[in-house]
C-alpha cells in the first residue's frame, strides 16, 4: 500500500509514519508533504498513492484548496486537532478522521475502515467534509508538537508566552522559560494562531495577551513591552504596529 502525508509539522508526519510501519510493515510512505502548493504539484505529477492522509491547517492555507487546484480521486483519511465537539460535523457526513494526537489503535481502526472503502463514494465524501468544514466556527491552532531530546511533546498554545525567529529559525517560549524550535515561520503562525490572543509586536516576536505584564511609551512614538525572557529591541512595539496593538489591548 503506497501513502503520501501532508502534514505541515514534521514531528507529527514523523509519528504518524512511524505508527503506519507498526500497523503494517507492508506500508510505504511515498512522500511528506507540508504546503497546499507542494501537494497540487505532487498530485498533479500523476503520483500514484493508494491513500492519502491529510491535515487540514497546511503552512500556506487550508488542505481544501488543494482540491479547488488538482482533481484527487483517492481515498483521504483526514487528521485535526479540533475538538471531540466540533469534529461531530465530519463523523455525520461519515468522514474518515483521525483526531490529534493521534493514537495506534484509532489509526487501526482508520486503516481497516479504508480497507472497505468504496472508491466511487470517494467524490461524495470529499463534498461532504469541505460542506462541514464551512460550516465550523474558525478553529486556531491549539497545540505544537516539540521534540525534547529522543522524545515527542505536546506544548498546549495557552502555555506559550511568545514566538521567536533568530537566525532563520523560530522558537516558542513557554511560561517557565523552556525553549523549542519548531518549523513555522512569523508569517505563518500569524495566521494560524487566535488573533484574540497572540499579536505580532514586530518582525521577530509574535506576543502572548497574558505575558504582558507592563506597556510604556518609548522613543519615536514607539512602545516597549515588560514580558518574561523578552529583553531589548525584541520587546519593542514596531511604530507602524502600535496603533493596531493598541486596540487589540483594548478588545
Amino acid at each position: 500500500m503506497k501513502v503520501v502525508i501532508i502534514e505541515d509539522e514534521i514531528l507529527s508526519a514523523e509519528l504518524l509514519s512511524r505508527l503506519l510501519q507498526k500497523v503494517d510493515s507492508q506500508i510505504e510512505i511515498t512522500a511528506i508533504l507540508d504546503s497546499v502548493k507542494k501537494s497540487a504539484q505532487y498530485f498533479q505529477e500523476g503520483h500514484k498513492d493508494d491513500l492519502i492522509f491529510l491535515d487540514i491547517h497546511l503552512a500556506d492555507g487550508i488542505s481544501f484548496d488543494i482540491f479547488s487546484r488538482v482533481s484527487i480521486d483517492k481515498p483521504i483519511i483526514f487528521t485535526t486537532a479540533y475538538s471531540e465537539y466540533a469534529i461531530k460535523a465530519f463523523d455525520v457526513n461519515s468522514v474518515d478522521y483521525l483526531l490529534k494526537p493521534i493514537g495506534i489503535d484509532d489509526l487501526k481502526k482508520a486503516i481497516d475502515k479504508f480497507k472497505k472503502f468504496n472508491p466511487v463514494d470517494n467524490h461524495k465524501v470529499l463534498e461532504n467534509i469541505s460542506n462541514a468544514y464551512q460550516q465550523l466556527p474558525k478553529q486556531y491552532k491549539s497545540r505544537f508538537m516539540v521534540k525534547i531530546g529522543q522524545s515527542i511533546d505536546s506544548i498546549r498554545s495557552e502555555n506559550i508566552i511568545h514566538f521567536q525567529t533568530n537566525d532563520g529559525l523560530t522558537f516558542l517560549l513557554t511560561e517557565n522559560g523552556k525553549r523549542y524550535p519548531i518549523d513555522y515561520t512569523l508569517d505563518q503562525l500569524e495566521s494560524l494562531m487566535s488573533p484574540d490572543d497572540f499579536f505580532r509586536i514586530n518582525r521577530k516576536v509574535i506576543l502572548s495577551i497574558s505575558s504582558i505584564s507592563k506597556v510604556s511609551t518609548y522613543l519615536n512614538g514607539r512602545l516597549i513591552i515588560s514580558s518574561p525572557y523578552l529583553n531589548g529591541d525584541e520587546s519593542i512595539v514596531s511604530r507602524e504596529r502600535v496603533y493596531d496593538f493598541k486596540n487589540w489591548l483594548d478588545k
